[in-house]
């Protein structure tokens, strides 16, 4: 048998398992179930997940700024941090947080347990110490129980971290309808939701948000075809985005693209949280990363496709 008459042969063999399974080939990728993780791990990062002592005045906890029951984040356009005072930046959902392939707007965290560990030592976020917080831990016996059960070393600050971070990949918020339509339930979108999704692509979306997340896997400028922040006026400094990292001009106002998985139930948006509405955040895009106003068509199809990304936790809807 030639060499070419088997790769014909595995090309189809390819295809008819596609076609069995049911998957639709397309630039965004269902969500992947959460991995096999310890389940000892995944319920006292639970725990220090909702642990106010984290903190340094022992009043906020992660669970504060990313609340499960608001699709990961607080609905506000800054949170308030430890000191009583708004941070500089909008809270991103912390639901599929662990698929990003970096963190914080900047991207200045290229793994989850850089990210928690900036995010409890941070003086404008939670202030904390992690020498007082394994002190903390170490002394209370419950604790010091539950981590000599789940880690061999017991409280560490590399198994605190651990700990934490496991229980964010159990984040997943799998099975949103346009999962569901990925895996083959085609009918289950509307008409109008699979035109939002071609307009999506079409208009040229889809460059930065894609992938399993969405997004989440690229940094990109905020004002590609034209100057959003002379437009909006007020600049200040985390508007610089990476630039204030690497000092590099071309990384000034470049972000980490967001995900735009439970895109309808995690307002407002941007880094800045300026878009209250996905209304606004639509006409945003179009104008400053497309280059165009996008039409009225445009915005209610597309806004209909993104409503269908909201996917579910512990057996619910976001």
């Amino acid at each position: 048998m030639s060499p070419s008459l088997i790769l014909l042969i595995l090309m189809l063999f390819g295809l008819n398992l596609n076609a069995r399974a049911g998957m639709l080939e397309e630039p965004i990728k269902p969500l992947p179930a959460v991995p096999p993780l310890n389940a000892l791990q995944v319920e006292l990062g639970r725990q220090l997940f909702n642990e106010t002592r984290l903190s340094a005045n022992n009043t906020l906890s992660c669970a504060n700024c990313h609340q499960l029951n608001k699709g990961g984040a607080d609905s506000v356009a800054f949170s308030i941090g430890v000191l009583g005072l708004p941070v500089s930046v909008n809270t991103p959902s912390i639901f599929n947080a662990a698929l990003n392939f970096r963190h914080f707007w900047d991207g200045r965290s290229t793994t989850l347990p850089a990210q928690v560990h900036e995010a409890v030592q941070s003086p404008g976020e939670m202030s904390g110490n992690w020498r007082d917080v394994v002190r903390m831990l170490g002394a209370d016996a419950t604790y010091r129980a539950s981590f000599e059960k789940a880690y061999p070393d017991g409280v560490t600050e590399t198994n605190v971290k651990n700990a934490l971070t496991t229980y964010e990949r159990t984040l997943i918020s799998s099975n949103s309808r346009f999962d569901q339509y990925l895996q083959g339930d085609t009918g289950i979108l509307t008409q109008e939701e699979k035109s939002g999704y071609q307009r999506f692509k079409s208009s040229g979306c889809i460059a930065c948000h894609q992938g399993v997340n969405i997004g989440g896997n690229m940094l990109q400028k905020f004002g590609v075809m034209d100057d959003y922040f002379k437009a909006r006026g007020n600049v200040v400094q985390v508007d610089l985005g990476r630039y204030q990292i690497t000092r590099d001009e071309m990384d000034r106002n470049v972000f980490k693209v967001p995900s735009l998985r439970n895109v309808a139930v995690t307002a407002p948006y941007f880094h800045d949280g300026s878009a209250e509405t996905l209304e606004e955040a639509v006409e945003v895009m179009f104008r400053y990363q497309l280059g165009r106003i996008p039409s009225a068509e445009d915005k209610t199809l597309i806004i209909k496709f993104l409503k269908t990304l909201t996917g579910e936790w512990e057996g619910k809807p976001l």
